[in-house]
């Protein structure tokens, strides 16, 4: 019993060890813009179909399946550790290419809004949500990471996606968050 438990003990400070090393690296060098006529105008968001939509011109160039706040069906966040995914209207305001998860562009969350709501209820609104890829080194999670939403809040892709999404979505691009 006690062989077992070491064992174990083993792969789970092993593990730990592993995730620690990989966020430490980054996401790596990030591609380049895509020519603008490729780049979205508005990122849209379905929570109610997990799927993250590239628009240009109103029409959809690119859909992806996603990951969401691990609460995100109980509607859109209002506080900080709620676990929940925000919904509105926001923006694309910064990207971070060393990231502990393959990429991100941040989300304008919180807005005045939702600063005002958290203020009147005495609590912090949270911040820091992304759309984002795998946590580096774990990229062989793949498409499966989709099936639970397992985020704080933010809204998850894999790695491949996540790049062609950095390349097509440029600062300051609109996103809409819908329930």
């Amino acid at each position: 019993m006690k062989r077992l438990l070491g064992s174990l003990l083993l792969l789970v400070l092993g593990g730990a060890a592993y995730h620690i090393g990989m966020a430490r690296f980054g996401s790596g060098s990030p591609p380049p813009m895509a020519p603008v006529e490729q780049q979205a105008d508005l990122v849209e968001v379905s929570k109610a179909h997990r799927t993250l939509t590239l628009v240009r011109g109103g029409m959809p160039i690119a859909t992806f399946p996603v990951a969401l706040g691990a609460a995100a069906d109980a509607g859109p966040k209002r506080q900080e550790g709620d676990e929940r995914t925000p919904e509105g209207q926001y923006r694309i305001d910064w990207r971070n290419a060393r990231s502990s998860y393959h990429l991100s562009l941040h989300i304008s969350y919180p807005d005045a809004s939702d600063l005002s709501e958290a203020r009147q209820r005495g609590v912090p609104p949270g911040g820091n949500v992304m759309v984002h890829g795998l946590p580096n080194g774990w990229s062989w999670f793949g498409s499966v990471h989709h099936l639970v939403d397992w985020t704080d809040g933010c809204i998850a892709v894999t790695n491949a996606e996540m790049r062609e999404i950095w390349a097509r979505v440029p600062d300051g691009t609109p996103i809409r968050i819908d329930p």
